[in-house]
């Protein structure tokens, strides 16, 4: 008999425990959306509405020319459609989320319970993201192609990098989100905050204009930052424009920036437990 044996549970045992409870957290918040499913198909019908308005747009832009920043005028509107459409899965409200915690005070009971904060709210959101998968980007992708065909990928193997790629999507998404959302720490007016990010991930990302577009200075700054690898590099993988090796090294570089906002998250996360300040009282 050896007394003194731990009853902790074993490593194994305590990250299964936690896998777990995420999964379960995933499948939770999918479940809750569903009672919000018709809102959704709503939804695709503004939404393919907004598309419209930007394939009207591009189109007109194209009117005479042939090939413009390395896309040709085909190519430019299965673009715009492919990125607004896969923008549907990857987009999160982690920022204003986490802020609402933080402002009323819900964070100092966060920050007791046994598992990881940041972990509790990116299951939520992949939960959400799978649903809006399922009921919005694929019916809405669907709606558009019936009404006016667009360019598929040209083979298996980029479809394959393509899918993979929106996983790397999301995960920068929503980290850079939940960045952002930490900000309200230090604020009492987060809605500027909510705004910039919104406009500098939707500009800078290539959803509303393919980084190919801006000036050479511009590319060089932007490629300093994770943002490309959101929109423009994966949906220049669905059109075949990267490929082979090429579209394996966007899914490396899309890895690299998702540990990098990681070690930046967790370091941003301590220095802000540190000095909180709950201002619901």
């Amino acid at each position: 008999m050896h007394e003194g044996n731990s009853l902790k549970p074993a490593p194994q045992t305590h990250f299964m425990n936690r896998l777990l409870l995420y999964l379960e957290l995933v499948r939770m918040e999918f479940v809750n959306n569903l009672a919000y499913r018709a809102s959704y198909f709503t939804g695709i019908f503004n939404y393919s509405i907004q598309i419209g308005a930007y394939f009207f747009l591009w189109d007109a832009v194209y009117s005479g020319q042939r090939v413009i920043g390395g896309l040709n005028k085909e190519e430019m509107l299965t673009y715009v459609i492919v990125a607004w459409v896969v923008r549907s899965f990857y987009f999160s409200n982690l920022d204003r989320r986490v802020g609402t915690d933080i402002r009323d005070g819900k964070i100092a009971l966060e920050l007791i319970r046994p598992y990881s904060y940041q972990m509790v709210k990116f299951a939520r959101a992949f939960g959400e993201a799978i649903f809006r998968m399922i009921f919005f980007a694929l019916p809405a992708g669907i709606f558009i192609y019936l009404i006016r065909p667009f360019g598929l990928p040209p083979g298996w193997h980029n479809t394959l990098v393509f899918l993979i790629s929106l996983l790397g999507s999301f995960v920068i998404y929503a980290q850079v989100s939940m960045l952002a959302g930490f900000v309200v720490f230090f604020t009492k007016s987060p809605s500027g905050v909510y705004k910039a990010k919104r406009v500098v991930m939707d500009l800078f990302s290539g959803l509303l204009l393919p980084i190919s577009f801006y000036p050479d200075w511009a590319v060089k700054v932007i490629k300093l930052f994770p943002f490309q690898t959101v929109s423009y590099m994966p949906n220049l993988i669905y059109l075949g424009k990267i490929s082979g090796a090429a579209a394996f090294n966007v899914i490396g570089l899309q890895w690299f920036w998702i540990a990098v906002l990681a070690l930046f998250s967790a370091l941003f996360w301590e220095f802000a437990v540190k000095h909180v300040v709950i201002q619901g009282g």
